[in-house]
């Protein structure tokens, strides 16, 4: 469609927004500069765009489920689009969180604001599952916009944790984890930008990891903060998670946050073994102990120290004391970066060399425009505050807390000098009990102290395992192992190590007095 001229008017008032004046005469010479112009612009909607692949060509398919099938809330779509006839993942039935886009499949992000948006292409990470012989059994819901460490605000109804119905799954990969709680799906993909796939693995007692930052691409999936975002592997065993990783890792020439990322990764699931013998674990002293910290909780995850030190691992103490900062570094970050990336910018990705679906961001717009009083009140929370903070203190402090991220970063990678392997809680505490008495505003500061050690790991990148080690009546506790840049293999192994010596790996599910929903 052509694209409209603006009138005198919209020059007058853009330029007024930025504080310089147009004479009637600059006004004209701009609107005949700008009508030649556009006319370039014209030629663009003429010329064909680039697309991702499908692999397996279908249209729109399979529903939304019933109840049914939906009994925790998890599913935000069931279909199933079969994978190749051969791969390491044939067979498997995999769940894709429903920020990631698989063609033909709606895409809402969580939230009702987006309904009606279905992409035409699939993620990278897609196409890799099914052309290993996965099955993509449907779209797992997620928090409304992956903005919440609860599983309360997913569209159209909380997702309850399956080990107890009246407590969250944990965000914002809610859906993700619940599935494979319940034995719903063998292997899902979370996405995490301050947590989202450790803290409902570690609420319902699954395995997931974070991987290094540009490990896997993000081609095909919804922005949030294009510096945080990361797409990675959930599954009820570390083998399982390290076999969906070694499909899903490694660059596809469309994301250039791929930078860094090794051409060939080596197979993580081939360096799985059984002992520990030689690795340095550093238990991070200031992973623990926070206020909302629970004693069983950091108690347990001190012990996985002592199960390590039996597999032949040198267990130590180690100290970073800015690790405790990280959550407002954090803030500093996401909050102008997601409103000015996802909110202002439609999520179009300016800045980045990647792939741009061009349909979402109208779609978006346009939403927004109609349904904005949909959002939730994290996400108008980041808006209000987000838009502020820039138009106040014109990127100051986004500026400040990216600098510090480089400062956190660098402590970080000091300690891993000297040990191999970070450990802590990947949570101070259980999961939430859901509590409707609760305001918003309690809500959400019930909830926040989730992210407390999980959302440093998305400022530096390192790699970061969620793995099960311990419950606390019949929730779990999962404890975090943070590694090198792009040795996830490492977190991975020390993990696998654990789960096999304890046989923690995610309980079989019951469903004795669970239909209480």
């Amino acid at each position: 469609m052509p694209v409209e001229m603006p009138s005198r008017d919209d020059l007058k008032s853009i330029a007024e927004a930025h504080h310089f004046t147009l004479t009637a005469t600059e006004v004209d010479a701009y609107i005949a500069l700008i009508e030649l112009g556009l006319g370039g612009f014209d030629r663009l909607d003429t010329l064909d765009e680039p697309i991702l692949p499908v692999t397996c060509p279908r249209g729109p398919v399979g529903h939304r489920p019933t109840r049914e099938e939906n009994p925790y809330g998890a599913w935000a779509w069931c279909a199933t689009v079969k994978g190749a006839d051969s791969g390491p993942l044939r067979g498997k039935r995999v769940a894709i969180k429903d920020v990631v886009a698989v063609a033909g499949m709606p895409m809402l992000n969580g939230s009702a604001v987006l309904e009606g948006f279905a992409p035409s292409a699939d993620a990278t990470v897609v196409t890799r599952i099914l052309d290993a012989g996965g099955d993509i059994v449907g779209k797992a819901n997620c928090e409304s916009f992956s903005f919440s460490g609860g599983s309360n605000s997913s569209f159209p109804e909380p997702v309850r944790n399956p080990r107890n119905p009246q407590y969250m799954a944990g965000g914002s990969s809610s859906g993700s984890a619940a599935l494979l709680a319940y034995g719903a799906c063998d292997l899902a993909i979370g996405g995490d930008q301050g947590g989202s796939i450790r803290i409902p693995s570690s609420w319902c007692g699954v395995v997931g990891l974070k991987p290094t930052f540009g490990l896997v691409p993000f081609t095909g999936a919804g922005i949030a903060e294009p510096s945080l975002d990361t797409i990675g592997p959930m599954g009820t065993s570390v083998f399982d998670v390290a076999t969906l990783l070694d499909v899903i890792a490694g660059p596809d020439g469309l994301d250039s946050r791929q930078g860094r990322t090794p051409a060939v990764f080596p197979s993580v699931t081939a360096a799985l073994k059984q002992d520990c013998k030689g690795l340095r674990i550093g238990v991070l002293d200031e992973g623990f102990g926070w206020p909302q910290s629970q004693r069983l909780v950091d108690e347990s995850v001190e012990a996985a120290g002592d199960v390590f030190r039996e597999l032949g691992a040198t267990v130590s103490r180690v100290s970073v004391p800015i690790h405790r900062d990280a959550p407002v570094i954090f803030a500093g970050v996401a909050t102008e970066g997601t409103w000015t990336a996802m909110v202002r910018d439609g999520g179009i990705g300016r800045g980045w060399l990647g792939y741009c679906d061009t349909r979402y961001p109208s779609f978006f717009a346009e939403a927004l425009r109609r349904r904005a009083n949909d959002l939730p009140p994290s996400l108008k929370l980041t808006i209000l505050l987000g838009s502020y903070l820039s138009e106040r203190y014109h990127g100051r402090y986004y500026g400040r807390a990216q600098n510090l991220r480089r400062a956190l970063t660098q402590a970080y990678d000091e300690a891993l000098r000297l040990v191999d392997v970070l450990l802590m809680p990947t949570t101070p505490q259980t999961a939430v009990p859901f509590d409707a008495s609760r305001s918003f505003t309690e809500e959400l500061l019930a909830t926040d102290p989730a992210a407390q050690n999980t959302s440093a790991f998305n400022l530096t990148g390192h790699p970061a395992t969620s793995v099960p080690c311990g419950t606390s009546g019949d929730l779990p506790i999962g404890m975090m192992l943070v590694g090198r840049h792009f040795e996830d293999a490492t977190t991975l192994g020390a993990a696998y190590a654990y789960e096999q010596a304890t046989q923690r790996r995610a309980p079989a599910f019951c469903s004795a007095g669970t239909n209480s929903v």
